[in-house]
């Protein structure tokens, strides 16, 4: 695992709904993988039910909740500041809010790129 230099954060409707998951499951952790579907959302786990792989970066906290993103992921969003919301609208069945009808989503801000050279 990596831990990165990228920032991200979260909306407060956002920062709502994982106080609310939290409640009700205890501690959490968010992923997104980069993969297709709904691998490219970032996903809600009970902390202890989600394994952090070794090339998983580390992005920060989100609602006092760790988020990381997949490495091959991270590579393609090094240089954006990824900002945490919820919609209306069902996810994964995988992630917590699912039953919510509701869904987290990414919004990015485009950092500056260090010039090469």
């Amino acid at each position: 695992m990596t831990e990165a230099t990228s920032q991200v954060s979260a909306t407060p409707a956002a920062e709502a709904l994982i106080a609310e998951l939290r409640e009700r499951h205890g501690p959490l952790v968010f992923h997104q993988s980069g993969g297709c579907c709904d691998g490219s959302a970032p996903m809600c786990y009970p902390r202890d039910e989600f394994r952090i792989g070794a090339h998983d970066v580390y992005l920060g906290d989100i609602g006092g909740e760790p988020f990381y993103i997949g490495g091959a992921q991270y590579e393609r969003w090094a240089h954006t500041n990824l900002i945490i919301d919820v919609i209306e609208g069902r996810g994964s069945g995988f992630s917590l809010e699912a039953p919510e009808g509701k869904r987290f989503l990414t919004r990015s801000e485009v950092c500056s790129i260090p010039a090469s050279g």
